[in-house]
């Protein structure tokens, strides 16, 4: 069976090219699309373009590869609760009104996004130094909730898959490689379901 091209964007927000997130789950993404046949791939690879301001041409550039994907993959680790800076300017500054969602007026002082970003597919990995328990109750799942209903929802829609599609792998820095290698083989078998879809 012959499937049709996808347009796949990758986006890695790690510093380190050591780190699991850069070494493990991005390199595995990239390998896998690159040796698929029916796969097109791009890398945003955010710690190796310079953020020096001004920063517009690289910001468009950025927005192209947006518009041309079909299927976005974000990985990063989680820094004081949230994604790293360059990962966070990214969603400032690429993921902006006018390319990526508009509000629409309910009232005067009342408006709801509407998203323009809604047919892209996306997968998301986050990587956390600390264990699942004390961030799943404590803190109320609040990095993946902040993530998918303060970012996500805005530019991809309401949709459960934006929930579900969003994984997080916990305690990184501490696990076992026979953990971190159970954590890629999750993101093999998503790659593979993927790649199967099309």
């Amino acid at each position: 069976m012959s499937y049709s091209n996808m347009n796949n964007l990758v986006i890695i927000g790690h510093p380190e090219e050591t780190s699991f997130c850069y070494s493990g789950i991005f390199k595995l993404i990239a390998d896998k699309l690159n040796s698929a046949t029916n796969q097109s791939l791009e890398i945003i690879d955010l710690y190796r373009d310079s953020f020096l301001r001004p920063r517009t041409k690289l910001i468009k550039h950025y927005q192209k590869l947006v518009t041309w994907s079909e299927r976005i993959y974000i990985i990063s680790p989680v820094w004081w609760f949230r994604l790293t800076p360059r990962m966070e300017v990214f969603f400032d500054e690429v993921f902006t009104p006018g390319f990526a969602y508009k509000f629409q007026n309910i009232t005067k002082t009342y408006a709801y996004p509407i998203p323009f970003l809604s047919k892209k597919k996306i997968r998301t990995y986050i990587t956390h130094g600390a264990p699942a328990l004390p961030v799943l109750t404590l803190y109320v799942n609040s990095v993946k909730l902040r993530l998918v209903m303060g970012v996500y929802t805005f530019v991809f829609g309401w949709r459960v898959s934006l929930f579900t599609k969003t994984k997080q792998f916990w305690s990184v820095p501490f696990v076992s490689d026979s953990k971190r290698k159970k954590y890629l083989e999750t993101v093999n078998k998503d790659i593979d379901r993927d790649i199967k879809e099309g």
